[in-house]
């Protein structure tokens, strides 16, 4: 009986942590016991922030817009589709509709659940892409000087003199953003806005909704296309994006209109589409993952990034720039790279690319604290392993010769073990969590904070 018990308790937390709508429940108290996937991210909060801790500790409330949760276990009433805005731990703006029930045993209430909307990924897309426009990166901004990338520059800036869709062809990392970004503000349309979204394991019905606009009653929510109108959208991974979405857009791009979920009334929009793929488009068209008329469409301008390994003129003056920036975000009056790293980053192959280069940089002025020269002790210590991967494999918890914090130094060992876990599962959560010894919840917190990539491990 026990593990039938704990079998349903297994299934119970999948099915919550796979529902798209936010789900926080409270004990009698006011203590936080569920707090799903979802509502994390609707929240911007992690686990660890929220379970357990009364949720006046946490978040913050406007006296005229009380926590409904806690209204709920006060009245014993349900309080359905309230908007409500609220603060989470770091000061930021929460918008939510919620549908907020007591929960009871034998009459009494042991609790509270609000199930909640999200309505403020809209509106802070907006803002974020208003800021993106004022500090819009420009074709200036691209690092590169190899004859690749400059084709790829002259190509972008061909492209934005028209309002044809453009197709982004690189591996992961490459910079397809800071291209799409580069040929929006060289446009007629740099004044309007410019939004991104990426089509990665986003289920249909919340990615229509996003793109489309969502129309429920007297409640609508705009999406990317209409908040767009006029200025730019960039698709990223336009491969992962479903068929029938997929045919959705490509009428939208043929009529320049479309229905939003729930919609009767058409809705014009006047967008210029920038889409993107990590993999070879062709390919996909093949499988069956691209929509062929889609395809055709979008290949108007068909411009593809180099990979870093092929344009390794690039890493050097690429490494330089990311110092001058973590210089003046750390504090430091790093110059150079001693000629051992150099020679190393020219020899290895740099699978996550430019992104890779850059977050090696910043890990590794994180822990500097002065000197004019990043040297090879300097390095993260799992990066060291890959420029050399055939030394012993405890090599790294010895090879340096400064000494570390401690706390800095554990860090680092716990990043390269939960590396070397992940690697040995194929990045399987469940199974690298049982490994460990974690919960799920906890191994994807710390791959957050670690910003652990799947790409490149």
């Amino acid at each position: 009986m026990n593990r039938d018990v704990e079998t349903l308790l297994s299934i119970y937390e999948q099915i919550i942590e796979m529902i798209d709508l936010g789900i926080h429940a409270v004990d009698k108290q006011g203590k936080t016991i569920i707090y799903n996937r979802k509502m994390r991210n609707i929240e911007g909060m992690d686990i660890e922030d929220v379970l357990d801790k009364n949720i006046l500790e946490v978040f913050r409330f406007d006296p005229k817009q009380p926590s409904t949760l806690l209204q709920t276990l006060q009245t014993g009433e349900s309080i359905v589709n309230q908007q409500q805005t609220y603060f989470n731990n770091k000061g930021q703006a929460v918008t939510t509709i919620n549908q907020t029930h007591p929960l009871r045993k034998e009459g009494n209430i042991i609790g509270a659940v609000e199930i909640a909307k999200d309505v403020t990924k809209f509106r802070k897309l907006l803002q974020e892409q208003r800021h993106r426009g004022e500090t819009a990166h420009t074709f200036t901004h691209i690092v590169g000087h190899s004859a690749a990338m400059q084709t790829a520059i002259r190509l972008a800036k061909h492209a934005a003199r028209s309002d044809a869709p453009v197709f982004l062809i690189g591996e992961k990392g490459t910079g397809k953003e800071l291209f799409a970004t580069g040929i929006h503000h060289d446009s007629g349309r740099r004044a309007k806005p410019f939004l991104a979204q990426t089509c990665l394991a986003l289920p249909d019905e919340w990615m229509e909704a996003t793109l489309f606009g969502d129309e429920e009653q007297d409640d609508i929510q705009p999406g990317l296309f209409e908040q767009a109108d006029g200025g730019t959208v960039l698709l990223n991974d336009i491969d992962a994006l479903s068929l029938p979405l997929q045919k959705k857009l490509y009428r939208f791009l043929q009529d320049k209109q479309f229905f939003r979920v729930h919609g009767r009334d058409p809705v014009q929009a006047d967008v210029r589409l920038i889409a993107s793929t990590s993999g070879d488009p062709i390919d996909a068209v093949q499988a069956g993952q691209l929509f062929k008329p889609l395809y055709y469409q979008l290949a108007v301008h068909c411009i593809v990034l180099p990979p870093l390994r092929e344009r390794k003129e690039d890493i050097l003056p690429l490494a330089a720039h990311f110092i001058r920036q973590g210089n003046e975000r750390y504090g430091l009056n790093v110059q150079q790279l001693d000629d051992d790293v150099e020679e190393a980053f020219l020899a290895y192959d740099w699978p996550g690319n430019v992104r890779e280069l850059e977050t090696v940089i910043n890990e590794t002025l994180e822990m500097m604290d002065g000197g004019e020269t990043i040297t090879f002790d300097h390095l993260p210590a799992s990066f060291r392993l890959k420029l050399t991967p055939d030394a012993p494999k405890t090599d790294f918890l010895f090879d340096t010769e400064d000494i570390l914090p401690l706390e800095k130094y554990m860090e680092e060992v716990e990043i390269y073990y939960i590396r070397k876990a992940l690697q040995h599962h194929g990045f399987n959560i469940t199974k690298t969590a049982k490994a460990l010894g974690l919960s799920r919840q906890n191994l994807q917190y710390r791959i957050r904070k670690y910003r652990i990539d799947k790409e490149w491990g």
